[in-house]
């Protein structure tokens, strides 16, 4: 989230002050912290950025596949507020769909499952959040990043050339979009060199991104 200071929610209070309980747990037992954290803002712009080529792909396929006519443009055109209402709805559930899989894959991998997940909404940015209170392993912070757009992004253009539906295709480039600050967090995640032998990956408790806590190996005397 942003660097600037804001006010905290109740949940996120509670969750900064358990997340400061293991920073401190961590240290003493040698390991150190970076911080993986982008701003809102930068997310959200950057992230589109970084979804261009991926965009562009899904596009690509669907015009390729031949899915240009849409077998339900008669009914969009008899219908029009109608099916703007179920377009809405449909975009608003998947949003929330989005954040329900992210929370289901990082239950998965961490020892407390469902407990280990909390869900919010930075009103300020209009923005709804996952977060897992556990730390886990590289590829498993990756999957679980990464699964909602792999599902709701890529799934849906898949589905979008399968039925021709040009409706789904524009779900599914939104939902690639919409998975931009994610994929930046993966990209920060990849570019960064670790120099420990041991690493785990925890979800920043209220800022966009993570932290890594790595044990650095101490040279010999």
């Amino acid at each position: 989230m942003s660097k600037k200071e804001r006010k905290l929610t109740p949940a996120e209070q509670k969750r900064k002050e358990q997340f400061d309980k293991l920073c401190g747990s961590m240290q003493q037992r040698g390991y150190q912290r970076t911080d993986l954290t982008v701003g809102l803002i930068t997310a959200n712009v950057l992230g589109i950025i970084v979804m261009i080529p991926f965009a562009a792909a899904a596009a690509l396929l669907y015009c390729f596949a031949g899915a240009i006519d849409d077998p339900y443009y008669m009914l969009i055109e008899n219908r029009p507020f109608v099916f703007a209402v179920v377009f809405v709805i449909a975009l608003l559930l998947l949003i929330v769909l989005h954040e329900g899989i992210h929370g289901i894959t990082f239950g998965l991998f961490a020892k407390q499952h469902w407990k280990a997940i909390s869900f919010g909404f930075v009103w300020k940015m209009l923005t709804p959040y996952c977060t897992c209170s556990e730390a886990v392993g590289k590829w498993q912070y990756i999957i679980g990043t990464a699964m909602p757009t792999l599902i709701l992004g890529f799934g849906l253009t898949i589905a979008a050339v399968v039925t021709g539906s040009v409706w789904l295709f524009i779900l599914s480039e939104l939902m690639i979009f919409g998975g931009g600050g994610d994929f930046l967090i993966i990209l920060k995640i990849l570019l960064y060199r670790s120099a420990g032998k041991e690493a785990v990956y925890i979800d920043h408790p209220y800022e966009c991104g993570l932290v890594v806590f790595e044990r650095i190996k101490k040279e010999e005397p």
